[in-house]
């Protein structure tokens, strides 16, 4: 174990999330999670399809309001009822479809919505300028490749464009980014890229992440945690700290058969 990983394991949690519960009619999406985050510290959360993976994803990223259960932020209870609630926090989200404007380059795509002008008494004029080399020192920062700031994001790989919504998830100093999968439809060279992102976002600002993925090689190479999900229930909890955690481990948690 690194001294990096010891000082997380013995950190107060960032985010916990005590016997939290989703209602959909009579179904429950999900039924008394406990989930806890430690600041700089990788959780990954897997589970097969239905598992109650993205609803819970949904619920820290204030686009669901949970049923029941307790959510605390830094120690004190709060409630997340829309994204602003979790904005407000310093919780950004990477969502799965990344959300990029293809017609944009990187600069606009960054700052999309929080745009830099200049005062009103000059006209409130884009700063590109000064958004471009904010943009150069995130990506430079972050170890993200990036042919061309001004290059469309649709002519960019989708190892490129997830670079982008990581480099973007950045720029509101968050202390906790959720990943929906980051590394789905990627190549090996790409995912390894992307990967290598994720540990920088934890080292070069110290943020927590909460890894939501299928892909189950991806999982194990990057987190410090991994909780499994089935039918809506947290059924397992691993400590993969040490990189021990097999896949047969993790597959055997996920569908409830015991490996032979």
């Amino acid at each position: 174990m690194s001294k990096e990983t010891a000082a997380v394991t013995t950190a107060a949690p960032l985010l916990e999330l005590r016997q939290v519960v989703k209602l959909f009619g009579g179904v429950h999406a999900l039924e008394g999670i406990d989930l806890s985050v430690r600041p700089a510290e990788i959780v990954a959360v897997v589970g097969d399809n239905g598992a109650g993976k993205s609803t819970l994803m949904k619920i820290i990223s204030g686009l669901q309001p949970a049923d029941g259960g307790e959510i605390r932020f830094d120690g004190k209870t709060v409630e997340l009822r829309r994204p602003v609630d979790s904005t407000a926090l310093g919780i950004e989200t990477v969502y799965q479809d990344l959300a990029l404007c293809d017609n944009l380059d990187t600069v606009q795509n960054l700052f999309l919505g929080r745009e830099e002008t200049s005062s009103l008494l000059r006209g409130a004029r884009l700063r590109r300028a000064d958004m471009e080399h904010r943009a150069q020192e995130t990506i430079r920062r972050l170890g993200a490749k990036i042919p061309s700031l001004r290059t469309p994001v649709g002519r960019l790989s989708g190892g490129q464009r997830q670079s982008i919504a990581v480099c973007r998830s950045t720029l509101s100093n968050p202390r906790l980014v959720l990943m929906d999968e980051p590394t789905a439809a990627l190549g090996v060279e790409q995912s390894t890229g992307v990967l290598d992102l994720i540990r920088r976002l934890r080292t070069e600002h110290g943020c927590a992440i909460v890894l939501i993925s299928h892909a189950l090689r991806d999982v194990l190479e990057v987190a410090d945690r991994i909780v499994v999900l089935r039918l809506g229930n947290k059924v397992a909890e691993f400590d993969n700290s040490d990189r021990t955690t097999s896949s047969d481990q993790l597959v055997a948690a996920i569908t409830g058969i015991s490996a032979p």
